[in-house]
C-alpha cells in the first residue's frame, strides 16, 4: 500500500478550496487528516472560551463531512513537532501539506514542523490558503509593508487578481491513525455552561458557512454599504467566525461577492464594493501582523509606549460586564457575552469608550475580546485596538473620541438594540434609553427603574473623561 500523506487541518476547517488537501489528493496517496490541539501555543493567546467551544463543534462538523466520504479525522493533543514526529513514525507517511500560517510563533512552529518532517524522511510542503494576496506580494515600491491602509487595498486591487477557489477534491482512500477523543478535550464548557447563547445564534461548519454567504449576497449586500453601521438592523454577513476557523476561505467570498456584483444594479455594487473592503482590511491586519509579530501586545508606534494609561480594575469589570451606565456599551458588552458577537459599529464604540473614557490600555480589551468573540482573530483583534488606540497602522486620530450618547442615537434610533441586550432599560421610551439618567423621575418610575440600582449610573461623565483623554494624548505629543 502507497505510503500515506498528512493533511495538517489548522485554521481551515473545510474541504472546498483548500489547496493543501487539494494537492494531496493529486498525490493519489491515502490521506490521514489531522488536526492538532497544540498546548504550546504561548499562553496568552490560546484560543479563549467562545473560540474553544466553537472549535469543538467545527471539528465535530469536519469530522463528519470526512466519514461521509470514507475518511475519520486524527485528533492528537500536545506539542506539534513531536505529534508529527510520532505521527510519522507509527504510519511512515510520505509527507505531511499543512496551510500557512502568520502568527506570531509561526515561523518558528513551521521550521520545528519541517524539520520533524525531515528527520522522518518526509517532506513538509506549505500552501497558501488563509489570506488573498500574501505579505510578500503587496509591498510599497520600496519594498517596505504598508502602515495606512488605502494605498495597501489600492495595491491589492491593482495586483493580479486573488487565484480562483477550487472545489473539493475527489478524496479516493484514506489512511487511519490512533486518535484522541474529541470529547476528552474540555473544549466545552461545563459548570456552569454558558454557551446556550451561542448554541443559538451559530451553527459552525463548511456547509453553514456556504450557506450564510448565500443569504448575505440575497438578503444583505444591496444594503450592506448603509446598514453595516446600525446596531438595530441585521445588515452584517456574520461570516467572520467561519472566515477565522477557515470553514470559507477569503477567496470564495470575493468571487462570489464579485459574481454578485457584477450582475446586480448600483446599489448592490456600492454594497460588494464596501464589504471587500472590509475584507481587504482584514488582509491588512494580516499582513501588518506578518511584518510587525509584537502589535499583538505592544504599540506600533513607539511613542505611546509612555502613555499614561490607568490600573482601575473596578472600571474594566464594569465595561466587561455591560455595566458602564451608558446603555449602548452596555448593549454591545452584553451582546458579546451572550453570544459571542459583536459587530464592527458595536466594537468601534465599546473599544474607544475602553482605551479612551476610562484610559485602561487597549491590550485589556484585545485579551477580553480574545476569551469571548467566536471570532477571535488575533490579526484582526491586534490591529483593531490598535487603530482605535491611536497606536498602530492608519490610526484613528487620537482626538476622535466617540460620544456613547451621540452613538447610540445615531445607530440605534428607537433603542430596539439596547432593549434587547438590556432588558432593564425595555421599558424606557426612545428619548430617554440613551440618557436614562437624564429622564425624568415619573419616566424611571413607570419604567420600574431606579439608578444605582437596577441599573447603574455613568461610571465616568463624558465630557470630563474626553478632556482627561485629551490631555493625556496631548502629553505623549509633546
Amino acid at each position: 500500500m502507497a505510503q500515506p500523506v498528512i493533511v495538517w487541518f489548522r485554521n481551515d476547517l473545510r474541504l472546498a478550496d483548500h489547496p493543501a488537501l487539494a494537492a494531496a489528493a493529486e498525490v493519489g496517496a491515502p490521506i490521514l487528516p489531522l488536526y492538532i490541539l497544540d498546548d504550546a501555543t504561548p499562553k496568552r493567546w490560546r484560543m479563549g472560551g467562545a473560540s474553544r467551544w466553537w472549535l469543538h463543534k467545527s471539528l465535530t462538523t469536519i469530522a463528519k463531512d470526512l466519514a461521509k466520504r470514507g475518511g475519520r479525522l486524527c485528533l492528537r493533543r500536545g506539542e506539534t513537532p513531536k505529534v508529527l514526529s510520532a505521527l510519522l513514525a507509527e504510519t511512515g507517511a510520505s509527507g505531511v501539506y499543512a496551510t500557512r500560517g502568520y502568527e506570531p510563533w509561526e515561523p518558528a512552529l513551521q521550521q520545528a514542523a519541517a524539520h520533524a518532517c525531515r528527520a522522518a524522511g518526509a517532506e513538509f510542503r506549505v500552501f497558501s490558503g488563509r489570506l488573498l494576496f500574501e505579505p510578500e506580494a503587496i509591498l510599497t515600491g520600496d519594498g517596505r509593508p504598508y502602515r495606512v491602509f488605502t494605498p495597501f487595498w489600492k495595491a491589492c486591487l491593482a495586483h493580479d487578481p486573488p487565484r480562483a477557489p477550487v472545489p473539493a477534491p475527489r478524496l479516493k482512500s484514506f489512511a487511519e491513525a490512533k486518535s484522541d477523543r474529541l470529547e476528552d478535550w474540555g473544549l466545552l464548557p461545563t459548570g456552569p455552561d454558558w454557551a446556550q447563547g451561542l448554541l443559538e445564534t451559530w451553527r459552525p461548519g463548511e456547509a453553514a458557512a456556504l450557506e450564510r454567504l448565500g443569504a448575505f449576497i440575497d438578503n444583505r449586500l444591496a444594503n450592506y454599504a448603509e446598514g453595516r453601521n446600525f446596531l438595530d438592523l441585521d445588515e452584517t454577513s456574520r461570516l467572520s467566525p467561519h472566515l477565522h476557523f477557515g470553514e470559507i476561505s477569503a477567496n470564495q467570498i470575493w468571487y462570489v461577492v464579485t459574481h454578485a456584483a457584477g450582475c446586480a444594479g448600483a446599489r448592490t455594487e456600492s454594497g460588494a464594493e464596501a464589504y471587500l473592503r472590509e475584507l481587504g482590511w482584514r488582509e491588512f491586519s494580516y499582513h501588518l501582523l506578518h511584518h510587525f509579530p509584537t502589535i499583538p501586545s505592544e504599540p506600533l508606534r513607539p511613542e505611546f509606549a509612555t502613555f499614561p494609561w490607568r490600573d482601575d480594575r473596578d472600571a474594566l469589570a464594569a465595561w466587561q460586564q455591560g455595566r458602564t451606565g451608558y446603555p449602548i456599551v452596555d448593549a454591545a458588552m452584553r451582546e458579546l457575552w451572550q453570544t459571542g458577537f459583536m459587530r464592527n459599529r458595536a466594537r468601534m464604540i465599546v473599544a474607544s469608550f475602553l482605551v479612551k473614557h476610562l484610559l485602561i490600555p487597549w491590550q485589556r480589551g484585545a485579551d477580553w475580546f480574545l476569551d469571548t468573540l467566536v471570532d477571535a482573530d488575533l490579526a484582526n483583534n491586534s490591529a483593531n485596538w490598535q487603530w482605535v488606540a491611536g497606536s498602530g497602522a492608519d490610526a484613528a486620530p487620537y482626538f476622535r473620541i466617540f460620544n456613547p450618547v451621540l452613538q447610540g442615537a445615531k445607530f440605534d434610533p428607537d433603542g430596539s438594540y439596547v432593549r434587547r441586550f438590556v432588558p432593564e432599560l425595555a421599558a424606557l421610551p426612545a428619548p430617554d434609553i440613551h440618557v436614562p439618567w437624564q429622564a425624568p423621575a415619573s419616566v424611571l418610575a413607570q419604567a420600574n427603574l431606579v439608578l444605582g440600582e437596577t441599573y447603574p449610573r455613568p461610571i465616568v461623565d463624558h465630557a470630563k473623561a474626553r478632556a482627561r483623554s485629551l490631555a493625556a494624548f496631548a502629553a505623549i505629543r509633546r
